[in-house]
């Protein structure tokens, strides 16, 4: 239950036509729309055991075509459709909890790989020179 409570979406359809306003500036603040959606999510308190805020993305032409993207994705995604000249498209934001994974055991495991190797830097065997 406490997990869907943390979970926060902005679910839009975003068009990209207007009779006044030219598709860059739309394509512009259709961007800017965004970011300021993940800086405000990134900006507020993280619970308790949460180390930073994920994001789950789709976009589609449509809410039902919609696939998932990366977040870093979102610029391009936006870019393509401008590009295509679809009228609209679909753009979905899921904030949830981010939990980050331990690399310590993969740092020891390629330190004592290196520790067991027998190669010098020039890939020659260090046992071999005189």
């Amino acid at each position: 239950m406490t997990e869907q409570l943390l979970k926060v979406t902005m679910k839009k359809t975003f068009a990209l036509t207007h009779p006044k306003i030219k598709t860059p500036r739309l394509v512009d603040s259709i961007k800017h729309e965004a970011k300021k959606y993940l800086k405000r999510e990134r900006n507020k308190a993280l619970p308790q055991g949460v180390d930073y805020w994920d994001f789950d993305c789709k976009y589609g032409p449509v809410e039902v075509d919609a696939e998932e993207i990366h977040v870093s994705e979102i610029n391009k995604y936006i870019d393509k459709a401008e590009q295509q000249q679809l009228p609209s498209f679909y753009l979905e934001i899921l904030a949830k909890p981010g939990y980050r994974t331990k690399k310590e055991t993969l740092w020891a495991e390629t330190q004592s790989a290196e520790a067991d190797s027998d190669v010098d830097d020039e890939g020659r065997d260090e046992e071999a020179q005189p």
